[in-house]
Formats: C-alpha cells, structure tokens, sequence
C-alpha cells in the first residue's frame, strides 16, 4: 500500500513532467528549419550554381523559456527523476537558443550539443561516427561491382505509399492509426506524428524505401509517441526533443534492419550524411556539398535533398551545419549494443519499457524505477518484430556471442582464399 510520502513524491514528479511537456510543446524544430520546396525548384533553375535563397519564419522561444522557468523548481523537488528531468530541461533550454541563432555559426554550436559531431568519440570507444562512416563508405564503395538485383529505379507513387502506409498503420494501431496525406507543400518525401503521416505529392520511391518509411516511421516513431501520449502519470514521455533523437532514430533504422528491408542504398545514404556534415564543418558551402552527392551518382533532387539536410538553420557558406544527421549511424550502434547487453545480462524485462515513449538509453535506470513506483505503463503497441521475443532474444543473443569472438585470424584466413578464387561467372 501506497504511503502519503509516496503518493506526494509521485505527485511531485507528475507535476515536473507535466511542465516540462508544455515546455517542450511550442519547439517545433524540424517544422522552423523546413525549407519551401521553391528554394530548390529555384536551385535547380540555376542549375545549382547559386546558393539557396532561405528566409525562416520569426521565432519566438519566450513561451518555452516561461515555462522552463516554471518547470525547474518542481524539477528539484522531484525526488528519483530530478537528474533526468533536470537534463531534459537542459536539452530544451538548448534547442531554444539554437532557434534563435538561425543561419548564424551559434546555431551549429547548439546543435554540437544537441545532436553531436562527427569526429566526436563514441561512448566507451575511440572510433567516432566520422571514423566508421568512412569505413562504411569503403565497403559500400567495394561492394559496386556486384549486381544486388535491384530494381530499375524508383517507380512506387505517392499514391501507392500512401495505401500501404494505410494498411500498416491500421494494422499497427487500430482505431488509433494516424490518418495518412499526401500533400504537396512538403520537402522531404514523408514525415510522421502520432496524429498524421505525410507523404509528398510527385514523389516516387523504390520497393525497400516503401517497406523503410512503414517499419522507420510507424513502427517506431508513430509508437512511441501513441505510447507516450498514454503516460498520464510522465507526459513528458510524449515529446520529440531532442535528447531523445538519438535512440528515437536508431530504434528506427534498427527496425529496418531487423525486418529486412535495410539495403545498400540506405546504409550509403547514412554514411554519406556523417560524411557531409563535416564537409561542412570544415567550411564546404551548400554548393561544393550539393556537387560531392552529384558525383556520387545522386540524381538533382536527391543531391539538393541530402544537402539540404546538413544545412537547414545553419549557414550555407560553410563551417556551420545542422548536425541531427549524425545520429543514426552513431544511434543505430548504440541502441544494437544495448539491445546485446540486455540479454547477456538477462534483462529482457526492459524491452519493452523502450517502446514505452520518446526516451533516451540514459533515462532507463530511472524509467525502470519509476515503473516500480507505478507511474509509468505497459506499451500499448509494440512493433511486430519486438513482439516476437523469440527471434528477437534468439538474434541478439547470437550477435552478442559474435560480437565476443575474435575472428582476426579466420578473417586473415579467408582473406587470402578469396584473393586467389577467380571471380564466379556461371554459364
């Protein structure tokens, strides 16, 4: 039974959380840095030989700022979860200063310490997401000759997103599926919320990009923010911020992986984009990155899209970029070890306590106690692939074995026999 120390304490931590939603409710971020789809119609024009003319909204972050002013007294007296609301008000001061350096260098200053930078090391590890970005580039790069039997290009409409998307989502979430629109003021192909899913008019996509945006951005993205909006008791657990973009984003290429539909295109996309943020931090300009994903074999809009990502809110002549990027390839690593440590430490439990909402790995030892405490519940929805433990368990349980063998030798070993096979030609 319940103590009134106990019910007061909760009660405490409710009321923190409650305030730091409502703080967090006026940042749209993505929103403010989206750019009119004229700008590259205009780009293109001029055959990509003047740099994007980019006007952004007016941003007033004073809303954000009173209610973090509200939130942090309560922040202290909120007992277990003070360090961990105390850290997410931290990330929301940030990303409101970063929205009013738009197109200045303190914007990307924000974002390093928000989102990261490339040559920044990895927890526990001396590699950087530059360092394995490079590396994935150099496989990628030696896998060119082989024919993946991809198909011709990218034929699927909008329309036919759309209706699959549809038949996902319902048979995701039921009565709580997300309505789904195509609509044509939209730069990016497709972006999700737990109310809508766009989708771009004129857009087309291959077979694996219709199967990434289901399992990427309903399976993950569209389900935790269901669960979240269900944390009475945490309602912070609904927001996007931005310290939850790391985990958020690779539990969302991980799902691609995990149900299949990741291919090489995919993974070159997520190396490239580490590798073009530091192009840009080393003071490449919209123009010199625009023409590296040309060379790259990257049609106009796919180059201007790819650039457009690097250097949305930050300064088009180069040393200043939008570093949210970063975080895919860096999160796809870290959420992948996690998942391994879980089951070689026999904590399968706390699964599903990642689906409970948009969080951080950092915040599960104080999630996991405030389970405890009765204020945070069960996810509703799960992704099909965490639902089915048994592959799940059985799969990182084997890459945790293989993640502990050393196979120095035996690459070595294969290495040499490969050299001297002559390439396989079948008549």
């Amino acid at each position: 039974m319940p103590t009134s120390a106990h019910r007061q304490q909760a009660r405490r931590i409710t009321e923190a959380a409650t305030a730091l939603r409502q703080a967090e409710q006026p940042l749209r971020i993505l929103g403010l840095l989206a750019w009119p789809v004229e700008v590259r119609d205009r780009f293109l024009a001029s055959g990509g030989r003047e740099l994007p003319r980019v006007t952004y909204p007016e941003v007033d972050t004073a809303p954000v700022d009173q209610a973090l002013a509200t939130a942090r007294p309560l922040i202290e007296r909120s007992g277990p979860a003070r360090d961990w609301l105390a850290r997410i008000a931290d990330r929301l001061d940030m990303a409101s200063r970063m929205l009013n350096q738009l197109d200045n260098p303190g914007f990307f200053e924000c974002s390093h310490q928000l989102y990261g930078a490339p040559s920044e090391a990895l927890p526990d590890s001396t590699a950087s997401p530059l360092q394995l970005a490079r590396r994935l580039r150099r496989i990628i790069d030696h896998l060119a000759h082989i024919d993946l039997g991809a198909p011709p290009g990218a034929t699927a409409t909008a329309d036919l997103v759309a209706r699959r998307m549809r038949a996902a989502v319902v048979k995701f979430f039921g009565d709580d599926a997300p309505a789904v629109e195509i609509v044509d003021s939209l730069t990016a192909n497709a972006t999700a919320g737990a109310e809508r899913i766009r989708i771009r008019a004129g857009a087309h996509f291959t077979d694996r990009d219709v199967d990434q945006l289901v399992h990427h951005e309903a399976g993950i993205h569209v389900t935790t923010a269901l669960n979240g909006r269900a944390q009475t008791e945490l309602p912070i657990l609904a927001s996007s911020h931005p310290g939850t973009t790391r985990t958020q984003e690779g539990l969302a290429v991980f799902s691609e992986f995990i149900t299949g539909c990741m291919d090489v295109d995919r993974l070159s996309r997520l190396a490239d984009r580490v590798l073009a943020i530091q192009m840009a931090i080393d003071g490449a300009d919209f123009i010199e990155v625009y023409r590296h994903f040309l060379d790259k074999g990257a049609t106009e809009k796919a180059a201007f899209e790819q650039t457009r990502r690097v250097y949305r809110g930050g300064v088009l002549t180069g040393g200043a970029p939008f570093t949210k990027d970063v975080v895919y390839l860096d999160g796809l690593l870290r959420v992948h070890d996690f998942l391994r440590s879980l089951i070689a430490a026999g904590r399968a439990d706390v699964l599903q306590l990642l689906f409970c909402g948009k969080l951080a790995l950092a915040d599960v030892p104080v999630l996991c106690e405030l389970a405890e405490m009765g204020l945070l519940k069960a996810p509703k929805f799960l992704p099909p692939w965490a639902s089915d433990r048994r592959f799940l368990v059985s799969y990182l349980a084997y890459s945790g074995f293989l993640g502990r063998v050393r196979m120095g030798k035996v690459h070595e070993r294969y290495a040499k026999i490969l050299e001297t096979s002559p390439v396989v030609q079948f008549s």
